[in-house]
Parts: C-alpha cells; structure tokens; sequence
C-alpha cells in the first residue's frame, strides 16, 4: 500500500469525499496530516464519512462543506466562503463525478450533466480557487480523469449532446477527456504564467465503487449497473488501491508537472501508480485551448488579473 508522505500543517480540498475513491484520498491524507475539507453535495453523507474517519483517525482535522458541482452559484459561494476565510490551499483534488445516466440529463445551469458535473463544475471551482492555491509555497491541482478518457472526443460543435442520439459512456468518455485535457491546459498556463502550481490528472483503473451504479440508477427506481460493469471479465480492485494514483499525484514529492498518474498492471486497470503518456487527444494544445476558452464562455468564470 502506499505510504502517504507527512502532509501536517497543508490544506486540501477532495471533491465527492464523502464515498469511493475521495472518502479514500481523504482519510488516508487526514491520516497523514492534512487538513482536508470534504466537498460534498450532501453534508449528511459528508458528515458519515467524516465520523468513520475519525473513528480511524481521532486526531484528524476534517471540515464538511457543501457544493454541488451540477450548479454554478453553489460552485461558487464555496469557493467564496473558503476565500473569505484567507487561508492558502496546498491542494484542490478535483475527484467527483458521475458515470453514464440512463438518460440526457442536465445541471441546474442546463449543462448536460457528465459534461457540466464532471468538468465545467471543476474547472470554475479551481478558477475560483485560483488566487488561494498561488497563495500556498507549492500547490497542486489534482483532476481525476479515467481511462475512457481515450475512448472520448470533444464535439466543439455539440458539447452538451443536444444534436446526436444520447449515449451515456460516449458522453462520459467525453467529460473525461475534457478532464484530462484542462489537467494538461492548466499545466501549460502554469508554465508560460510562472506559477509554482503543479496541475496533474489521475485515473482509478477499474475501481469498484458506487460510480459504476450512482449513475446508471439515476431516475429510475432500483439500483442497476452499467454495462461496463456487467461485462465480469475485466480485471478490477479495491478502492484502498484504486485511490493510490490521485494520493499519489496530490502527495508524492516525486511527481512532474503535468503528470498523469494511473495503475500499470493488467490493461491499466489494476496494480501499482505509474506514470502514463495522456491519449492523443489530450495532447492536442490548440484543442486544450479552445475547450479551456469555451468553458470560461460557458461558466462565466476566468482567470483574475491577480493571478
């Protein structure tokens, strides 16, 4: 199992703490030190999560905040509320998400969801979180992606799925992609800008988690699986492994600036993190540059002059 390095004295942010991988990455870096702040959509589970940490680690330093990543103004008066507070954040761990929804659904902004929830949720998160994080002496954005990330392809020309036929892991594929593409754009502008921020991607492998059945049961009325997880042939692990890669890349002093970490055994699906080469597509700059522009049209949200 991997050894978290100390993290005393060092804020983090993990988005959808409160199960799977983020409850995972939360404990094992409370463990370690760090006071970490579990964004949660629902305080209730986020307050649960927060007691079974506790009754592994009495002395850790965890605070439940809400923010539903599926609604901009809850985006934002999170970030609002941590800003106004004025402490630096060493670490915004972008781990939240939803998987393939039976059906076309959208946020509270009318963003499809996968797309809204799982990338425009996170990217005005850490713009707006931007000025606290340049704040700390060596921050770290962490964006989970996944290995459907390589499946994905970003339709400029029908983001949200309006025009094509639905289609809940090409669409999920899609929000990945735009994940680990604004993990390598954010990279790039920390370079060219001179930042000290390190922006780096994870992916679980195959994890078993509630991912795999939160989203396929979403509007219906019993829980269901999605087709990926029905296949039964796929190598998988436990989530004490699969949160490995993102505590790896939001803890490890040995990582590189736009390093996308992810499990290196059976298909990339299972085993010890390992450094990997992004897709393609993840790669295309001009590509990364338009999407990071589109979202700041689309959210409202960009960078401040400050930073």
């Amino acid at each position: 199992m991997y050894a978290v390095p100390d993290q005393t004295g060092k804020l983090i942010v993990v988005t959808g703490a409160n199960s799977g991988t983020g409850k995972e990455a939360a404990r094992r870096l409370a463990g370690a030190g760090a006071r970490v702040v579990l964004a949660v959509r629902t305080p209730e589970k986020g307050e649960a999560a927060k007691a079974e940490i506790l009754a592994q680690h009495p002395g850790a330093d965890l605070r439940v905040r809400r923010v539903d990543l599926a609604d901009l103004a809850s985006v934002h008066a999170f970030a609002a509320a941590l800003t106004a507070e004025g402490t630096p954040l060493d670490a915004l761990v972008n781990n939240a998400g939803v998987m393939a929804p039976p059906r076309r659904m959208t946020t509270a902004d009318g963003f499809e969801l996968q797309f809204g929830g799982n990338h425009l949720g996170h990217f005005a998160l850490t713009v707006d979180l931007l000025p606290l994080l340049l704040a700390a002496p060596a921050p770290r954005v962490v964006t989970m992606s996944s290995g459907m990330a390589a499946f994905g392809r970003l339709r400029f020309d029908d983001l949200q799925h309006e025009r094509r036929r639905y289609r809940g892991m090409a669409t999920y594929a899609q929000s990945k992609l735009a994940n680990l593409a604004f993990a390598q754009h954010l990279a790039a502008l920390a370079e060219t800008r001179g930042w000290s921020l390190l922006s780096l991607a994870a992916h679980p492998g195959y994890t078993r988690t509630n991912l795999q059945t939160a989203g396929a049961s979403l509007g219906r009325d019993k829980t269901t699986e999605s087709w990926f997880t029905r296949v039964g042939l796929l190598p998988s692990q436990e989530v004490e492994t699969g949160a490995e890669p993102l505590l790896f890349a939001t803890a490890d002093p040995g990582v590189v600036q736009g390093g996308y970490y992810g499990p290196g055994g059976r298909f990339r699906l299972v085993g010890e993190t390992t450094l990997e080469k992004p897709t393609p597509k993840a790669r295309d700059t001009e590509a990364n540059a338009r999407l990071w522009a589109v979202s700041e049209d689309l959210t409202g949200t960009r960078l401040s002059e400050l930073v």
